[in-house]
């Protein structure tokens, strides 16, 4: 083994750095070499087809009946929502299969190997707060069968032992497999794809005979407005929140891949089963209107599936949730290194695990309900990464390659130091965004705002526009005083 220091990182140089299926990845953040980038765009389907399966799909479904829509927008907004989203996930990575490194080591030479710690820092913790309605739906998945067989509470206050005996089961699942890498992440997630996926629709068939039709077809139709907030909040749950993980699956891509066929990857990957399980929410929050109030989201397929189905669709649902987490969980672990820690990236999973666990258990035992936190969690975070889509796109349009070594050199004398380590345009339009699209938002985690925003009372507030007006300003603010200093050099 030998090892190439980049001013003041250490890249690990391995043969085969996908490493055999048994094997812990030793490869961080630093690019794959163009030899070992041989994937296709069929493992990225898998891969974001088995990660998009989970029954988080369910209380998003569930959210957009309680803005307002009928069953039949709400599975619109979940195409658009979805697919679209998705389809920038596939954008970027785009990215990742020209420069072979994980997004946000990229994104080093838009912003600088200073500048891009915040947008760094941002994508670490969507994927930390991701992980932690992971862990937390998963421990309420042990609540609720429990509840089942022992008709203890079916809410994480009312049986605390077993929520915490929830997030220690998740957790330990989690480290076990934390230490897989990309190939065995494509073969776990395409076999789980057909195994899950089918066992899905099996359950999902006894929820469409047990739901309330009458109820269902007699929900009125929402307001126009209330399909483009809800569209807005689709987008935010699914590929916003993966879209700074666009090119950490796609590094391994071969050069020859071409860019519609991984954008129609991660679009169609991920659409598909995320349209279906939204549906399906909707369709549980039309036929009971209880279900939108509970401390639990769970509780619908409690409530209306026999036993034994109920018990096995729970169960599926916690290694549904699991699939998920370990993507969530090896991104956010390039993620860490990215921010300039010297640790290996198992090491980083470790510290991972211990945040995200904490964050569960609080989130599971002092939180005031699940819908309100979880909706608001997507939506703020949605602003400032969606700032940084917007000017990572544009970026794309001029840059073709990316200089390695500058990626991995955080000394003055790298290629993306620029000045004092921060490259000014584009750090400035990301701020800018962030700060004007606040002032459009409302931050509701419970019945009380915390922040609401002057202008939060107007078309684009009301409507959840801010991630978007985020987006395109981000954009236009780089496409006027960013792409002229573009480096390209190798």
């Amino acid at each position: 083994m030998s090892t190439t220091a980049h001013g003041g990182e250490t890249a690990a140089a391995l043969p085969s750095e996908q490493g055999a299926l048994g094997a812990l990845e030793q490869r961080g953040i630093e690019p794959v070499p163009e030899h070992e980038r041989t994937g296709s765009p069929l493992e990225l389907f898998w891969v974001w087809f088995a990660a998009n399966i989970s029954v988080l799909g369910l209380p998003l479904g569930v959210s957009l009946i309680a803005l307002g829509l009928s069953v039949g927008q709400s599975i619109l907004v979940a195409v658009l929502g979805a697919f679209g989203s998705f389809a920038i996930v596939g954008l970027i990575s785009i990215a990742g299969r020209r420069g072979g490194a994980p997004s946000l080591t990229l994104s080093r030479a838009i912003f600088g190997t200073r500048g891009n710690a915040g947008p760094t820092l941002v994508a670490l913790l969507s994927r930390l707060g991701w992980e932690t309605v992971n862990t937390s739906t998963a421990a309420l998945a042990l609540v609720t069968i429990v509840s089942l067989l022992a008709g203890t509470g079916g809410d994480a206050k009312s049986a605390p032992l077993v929520a915490v005996l929830g997030v220690a089961v998740f957790v330990a699942f989690t480290v076990a497999v934390s230490g897989m890498g990309h190939a065995a992440i494509l073969v776990v997630q395409k076999w789980s794809t057909w195994i899950f996926g089918a066992a899905n629709l099996v359950i999902l068939a006894f929820l469409v005979l047990n739901v309330d039709w009458a109820a269902v077809m007699a929900l009125p139709h929402g307001t126009t407005a209330a399909v483009l907030t809800g569209i807005g909040t689709i987008a935010a749950g699914t590929g916003i929140g993966w879209a700074n993980s666009g090119a950490d699956m796609a590094r391994y891509q071969s050069p020859r891949v071409s860019a519609a066929s991984l954008v129609a990857s991660a679009s169609a990957g991920a659409g598909i089963p995320l349209v279906v399980m939204i549906s399906m929410g909707a369709m549980l929050g039309a036929s009971d209107s209880e279900v939108a109030a509970s401390a639990n989201p769970l509780d619908s397929i409690r409530d209306m599936l026999p036993l034994p189905v109920a018990v096995a669709y729970l169960v599926v649902s916690f290694v549904g949730l699991l699939l998920s987490n370990h993507l969530s969980v090896y991104s956010a672990g390039l993620t860490t290194l990215t921010l300039g820690l010297r640790v290996k990236r198992v090491h980083a999973v470790l510290v991972d695990v211990v945040v995200t666990t904490t964050a569960s258990l609080l989130f599971l035992l002092v939180a005031d309900g699940f819908y309100g936190p979880f909706i608001t969690f997507i939506s703020l975070l949605a602003v400032p990464i969606s700032a940084w889509i917007g000017i990572f796109l544009v970026d794309m349009l001029r840059r073709r390659t990316y200089d390695s070594d500058a990626l991995l050199d955080l000394s003055p004398g790298s290629g993306y130091f620029y000045t004092g380590g921060v490259r000014w345009a584009a750090v400035a339009p990301w701020l800018i965004a962030i700060v004007v699209a606040a002032v459009f938002m409302q931050i509701t985690p419970g019945r009380t705002p915390w922040y609401t925003g002057p202008l939060f009372d107007t078309w684009i507030g009301r409507n959840g526009m801010a991630w978007l007006l985020s987006l395109t300003l981000a954009a236009v603010l780089y496409a006027v005083i960013g792409l002229r200093s573009i480096v390209t050099t190798r």
